[in-house]
C-alpha cells in the first residue's frame, strides 16, 4: 500500500469526524455568512483545534472573504486547507550531518514513549544507520526491562543500569560506548514523572548538560513525545517539558485512535515547535515523518 493510502487508512477516525462535519457544513449553507462561520467555529473548537487558534483562522477567513468578495462555501474549504498547511509547515531539513546524532526522548508516562523509541530505532537502522538505545528511565518499574525487549526485538544494543541508578551515568555511558563502536543514532529514555516541576527540570538539564560537554559538535534532539487521544492535556504537557528543555521536535502517538486530530494543528500554532514523527499504529513500522501536506490532505 502506497504510504499516503495507509496514512488516510490510519487516520479515518479523524477524517470522518471531521471532515464530515465539514462536509455537511458546506453542503447546507448557499453562501457565507455570520452563521455559516459561528458552526465552522464551532466544528473547529470541538476537534480540538484550540479556541486561540479557531478564533484566528475564523477572522482570516472573514477578512479574505470580504477583500475578494467569496461567497461560496466551497471556496472556504480550499483556503482552510492552505492555512491549516501554513500554520504546521515545518522548516526543510537541513542536510544530514555525519556522526553521532542524538535523540533526548522525552513525556509522560502511559504516551507510548518506549514504543516510539522501538519504532524510531527500527526506522532509522531500515535506512541503515548504526542506532543504539540508552534506558535512562531508571524511576519507572519495569521500564528499562521493556526497553530491553524493543532493543532486541529491533537488534540493536542497549545500555542500560539497575533499576534506581543515576540516569546522568547510565547517559554517560551510552556516549562512550556509542563513541567506541562508531554508532550513528542514540536514542535515550528518560523519566516521564511531572509530580515536581523542578526535579524535572533538573534531571533534564543535567542529562542535557552531559550530553553538551561529551558531544558539542554532534546534532542533538529533544522530542517530545504526546498521546493525540489526550486533546488538550497534550498542551498542558507541552507547555511543562518547553519550559524544563529546549524541545526541538514533537512526536505525536496514537494518531489513528483519536476522532479530533486538531490539536496537532494546534500545537504546532501555539509553541512553534514542529511535529516531527506521528505514529499511526500499533505494528513497528507504524510511524512516519510528519508531513503537512500529506497530514492535511488526509484529514481533509
Amino acid at each position: 500500500m502506497a504510504f499516503f493510502d495507509k496514512l488516510k487508512e490510519q487516520l479515518s477516525k479523524t477524517r470522518n469526524e471531521f471532515k464530515s462535519k465539514l462536509d455537511h457544513l458546506f453542503m447546507n449553507f448557499r453562501t457565507v455568512d455570520e452563521e455559516f462561520f459561528e458552526e465552522l467555529e464551532e466544528i473547529l473548537i470541538v476537534s480540538d483545534m484550540g479556541v486561540e487558534m479557531t478564533m484566528e483562522l475564523i477572522d482570516e477567513l472573514r477578512d479574505e472573504c470580504k477583500l475578494n468578495k467569496i461567497e461560496d462555501p466551497m471556496e472556504i474549504q480550499t483556503l482552510l486547507k492552505e492555512k491549516i498547511k501554513a500554520r504546521i509547515k515545518i522548516e526543510e531539513e537541513e542536510e544530514e550531518e555525519k556522526g553521532l546524532t542524538v535523540y533526548l526522548i522525552v513525556g509522560v508516562n502511559g504516551v507510548g514513549k518506549t514504543t516510539t523509541i522501538g519504532k524510531l530505532a527500527n526506522l532509522f537502522k531500515s535506512e541503515g544507520k548504526k542506532v543504539m538505545l540508552a534506558a535512562a528511565d531508571t524511576f519507572r518499574a519495569a521500564a528499562i526491562d521493556q526497553l530491553t525487549i524493543w532493543a532486541e526485538r529491533v537488534d540493536v544494543p542497549i545500555i542500560k543500569h539497575q533499576d534506581g541508578a543515576d540516569p546522568g551515568a547510565v547517559i554517560y555511558d551510552a556516549i562512550q560506548a556509542a563513541k567506541a563502536r562508531d554508532i550513528d543514532v542514540l536514542i535515550c529514555d528518560t523519566a516521564g514523572r511531572l509530580h515536581n516541576k523542578k526535579n524535572l527540570m533538573n534531571e533534564l538539564s543535567k542529562l542535557w548538560k552531559i550530553i553538551s560537554s561529551e558531544l558539542p559538535d554532534s546534532k542533538k534532539e529533544v522530542f517530545l513525545v504526546l498521546d493525540a487521544t489526550t486533546g488538550q492535556n497534550a498542551v498542558s504537557q507541552t507547555k511543562v517539558f518547553s519550559e524544563a528543555t529546549h524541545l526541538t521536535g514533537l512526536i505525536m502517538t496514537k494518531m489513528d485512535g483519536t476522532a479530533k486530530g486538531g490539536i496537532l494543528i494546534s500545537l504546532c500554532s501555539e509553541f512553534d515547535v514542529p511535529v516531527k514523527y506521528i505514529g499511526i499504529g500499533e505494528k513497528i513500522e507504524d510511524i512516519a515523518r510528519f508531513d503537512p501536506d500529506h497530514f492535511v490532505d488526509a484529514i481533509l
